[in-house]
């Protein structure tokens, strides 16, 4: 299977910037399940083409790394022969730069539209053509289509030679690709999660919300998992920023949403959204904690945790959204019999405006929230948990942006979440905690979460607060 990519831009051969990939070379890159190669067939001033060839270990995937529900379909499948999931993984390890659309020796050039041709075969088509068309047209691509082979008696064909061309960034192309291959395969071959979620929303930022096939791109994205989907879609649709809250400089109140869609995580079994709950869990028995609030408490998932632990005699969520806070009431079941009603309560609130109705729990949770905050905005919050409501600990998690060069589908430069205003590398995130220790007389110990890399650390890191 391959990708190319050609411009008759001029110099033509202004691609390999582009690219960060030399014309005159052959480029190996080491995958999980084989091999890609990116070279160039023709490099000119008037026209230049890179390909990307995907070599699959078919033996490899039996051994773990594909997906199937039996034996036969582990060994009588495509997928080592056809464009599809593996292929936007692919392109996002060995053209990762150039999806980003950064380049150091042309930055103009990178967010210029340029003429550009793009070819992808064989290309599983579960649609056919007029899918196709549907998914590449209202980008502004032109597109051409051609069977490859057609099952007897099938009315279109499986396999297609697809052709786009247009003018348009490079980086918009790629990711228009990335994101649609599996579309058009309706299929992945790994767990789609949370985190999936995450990479729609990125990925799709600017163009996806606008595009009248956005229902079903999201549901064949995320493999038909409907509130997967669904989270998808409202996170990039406009509106339902209006509902979160008349304060406009409350950024906070995109906490829940990002970890409904997780950090961009490798794939690991164990998804690291649900090791920070339980080290918030775990340090929350060891403060030995009575009352309990959650501020940006989202969706409700840290709640759902806290509510079986019988110690806990109050809880208190908090978030500015009232859609989030909506969820969270149908997740808690808090309005039905035999729910908990009465232990916990959810507040429509700022996290920068004071509210005695939680002052003076024993702790608070600050899970994945801080990142979201415009750092002129850090001292308001601040004072308020702080200096104003005071509880006996305070606990604190933000994601390590060090790690984040251990993703292999993250672009460099790039943040987990589209509505992260920062994040912090460990020496930054120390620093903020040693001023709060300061301040307000608070001291803290400071962890990590998830897998320890000896470089980079661990992708989640947490401050424990006590006064």
């Amino acid at each position: 299977m391959f990708l190319s990519v050609a411009t008759t831009y001029r110099p033509a051969t202004d691609l390999g910037f582009l690219l960060h990939k030399h014309p005159e070379r052959v480029h190996e890159t080491e995958l999980a399940f084989g091999k890609a190669h990116v070279f160039y067939p023709e490099a000119s001033e008037t026209r230049c083409e890179a390909a990307l060839i995907l070599d699959i270990d078919p033996v490899g995937l039996v051994r773990g790394r594909g997906t199937g529900d039996g034996l036969l379909d582990q060994y009588v499948n495509d997928k080592p022969y056809a464009a599809s999931s593996f292929m936007s993984v692919a392109l996002a390890r060995t053209l990762r730069n150039a999806m980003a659309g950064t380049s150091k020796d042309r930055p103009a050039l990178a967010a210029t539209d340029i003429p550009l041709e793009a070819t992808i075969t064989p290309l599983p088509a579960r649609g056919g053509e007029k899918l196709v068309r549907a998914l590449f047209e209202p980008l502004g691509w032109t597109v051409a289509v051609e069977a490859v082979m057609a099952d007897a008696g099938a009315s279109a064909a499986r396999y297609v030679t697809l052709r786009l061309c247009g003018l348009g960034r490079l980086s918009a192309l790629l990711t228009h690709i990335y994101v649609l291959l599996p579309v058009l395969d309706d299929d992945k071959h790994y767990w789609v999660g949370d985190d999936e979620v995450a990479k729609l929303v990125a990925h799709g930022k600017g163009w996806l919300e606008n595009h009248p096939a956005k229902a079903l791109i999201a549901e064949r994205y995320l493999k038909h998992r409907r509130s997967l989907a669904r989270a998808a879609l409202e996170r990039l649709a406009p509106e339902i920023r209006e509902e979160e809250g008349e304060e406009e400089e409350e950024t906070a109140t995109a906490a829940p949403r990002s970890r409904d869609a997780g950090e961009t995580a490798l794939e690991t079994p164990i998804r690291l959204n649900d090791a920070r709950l339980d080290a918030v869990v775990a340090a929350l028995e060891a403060v030995e904690a009575r009352s309990v609030v959650d501020l940006g408490c989202g969706e409700g998932k840290l709640l759902a945790r806290l509510v079986r632990e019988r110690r806990l005699a109050r809880l208190v969520g908090v978030d500015a959204s009232t859609h989030a806070l909506e969820r969270a009431a149908r997740r808690l079941k808090l309005h039905q019999a035999g729910g908990p009603e009465g232990r916990l309560s959810l507040l429509h609130a700022a996290l920068t405006y004071r509210d005695q109705r939680w002052a003076g729990l024993d702790a608070a949770t600050l899970v994945e929230v801080i990142e979201h905050l415009d750092p002129d905005r850090l001292p308001a919050l601040a004072r308020v948990v702080f200096g104003a409501a005071r509880p006996g600990a305070v606990i604190v998690t933000t994601p390590n942006v060090e790690y984040n060069a251990l993703f292999a589908t993250m672009p460099p430069g790039t943040l987990r979440h589209p509505d992260h205003r920062f994040e912090w590398t460990r020496a930054e995130f120390a620093a903020w905690v040693r001023s709060i220790e300061t301040q307000y007389n608070y001291r803290a110990a400071l962890s990590g979460i998830g897998t320890v890399d000896a470089v980079h650390g661990t992708p989640t890191q947490m401050a424990v607060f006590r006064r």
